[in-house]
């Protein structure tokens, strides 16, 4: 029995050392990426198109530039170039080979913070061949691990910045062979973040938007005897921000929640809407007030009163939705 024990052991240690390597530690690799360009967001399909280059430095037998990329969708459309016909070996003793790749990646585009809304844009790279036991990406600290090219510049996007985090993939099953185990492997994370600009939020949504609803508050200003200029004014502006709504909206893909310019225009809906009920209630009153003899500077007064605080109501909800968001 000691003897079967013993055979069990020298055979685990067999098929477990060229995995692990003498030392017991994972091959490392070291990994750098220069990104070139990032275009065609496509936010109804969840996807974009990246143009970079990835390098690989490493010390051992295995070759870890056999990768995939996890997010990658439309492999067919993918270019994968090698900087050299073979492996390099340099001066000092590593390994080297690198790649330009070109290719679309799948990103899940989350506008609920619509038009204040950040993306993380992110290139999985992972080795399915070999467990984290056996081997492990890491970023270049040789030399900045990371690069954007100076010039690289997307329309309508601010760019934040970027990154590159190693990270473990665990699949959680053993894809029906128990044979297999190896079902953790080592993930490398490029992210690339990007942000729209507050200038298209503030001059192309929100002031607009802001307009409207000065002009529909500058009903509250007429004389209250000019009842049919005094209502055609929110009622106009109720049916222009519709249009305004509807402009920036079909841009957007479907989506089953509302985004943050949803709620500005919700807000913005509910102010016109009270300002029309308070023109129908002066409307109404106004004969009263003819027939009591009532000041009608006093009316003219409260409304324009009614007015300012209107304004202030909106511009201090915007405020919060924004804070909230």
């Amino acid at each position: 029995m000691k003897r079967f024990s013993l055979l069990l052991l020298l055979a685990s240690l067999f098929f477990y050392l060229p995995l692990k390597g003498q030392s017991g530690k994972p091959q490392e690799v070291l990994t750098g990426v220069y990104l070139m360009n990032v275009y065609d967001l496509n936010l109804d399909e969840h996807s974009f198109f990246a143009d970079f280059y990835i390098w690989f430095k490493w010390r051992g037998d295995i070759d870890p530039t056999e990768i995939e990329f996890v997010n990658m969708v439309e492999k067919w459309g993918m270019t994968m170039e090698p900087f050299e016909d073979t492996i390099l070996t340099l001066s000092d003793g590593w390994n080297y080979q690198g790649y330009r790749v070109e290719g679309r990646f799948f990103h899940p585009f989350l506008l609920e913070r619509f038009p204040l809304d950040k993306h993380t844009l992110e290139i999985h790279i992972e080795n399915p061949d070999y467990p984290t036991e056996a081997l492990r990406y890491v970023p270049d600290t040789t030399s900045p691990p990371i690069h954007i090219r100076p010039d690289l510049m997307l329309a309508g996007w601010d760019i934040l910045g970027s990154g590159l985090t190693p990270m473990v993939h665990s699949y959680g099953t053993d894809f029906g062979n128990p044979d297999d185990r190896a079902s953790t492997f080592s993930d490398l994370v490029f992210t690339f973040r990007l942000t729209r600009p507050l200038s298209y939020f503030v001059l192309k949504l929100l002031l607009p938007l802001t307009i409207v609803i000065l002009a529909a508050l500058g009903a509250l200003l007429f004389f209250p005897s000019y009842v049919d200029a005094r209502i055609s004014l929110p009622v106009g502006s109720l049916l222009t921000a519709v249009f305004l709504q509807q402009s920036y909206s079909d841009a957007l893909p479907d989506v089953g929640y509302m985004v943050l310019m949803d709620k500005i225009y919700l807000l913005a809906y509910l102010l016109i809407a009270t300002i029309i009920l308070r023109l129908i209630l002066t409307g109404n009153r106004l004969r009263e007030v003819k027939k009591k003899q009532m000041d009608f500077n006093q009316l003219k007064r409260r409304e324009r009163w009614m007015a300012g605080g209107f304004l202030m109501a909106y511009l201090l909800g915007v405020l919060l939705l924004v804070w909230l968001a």
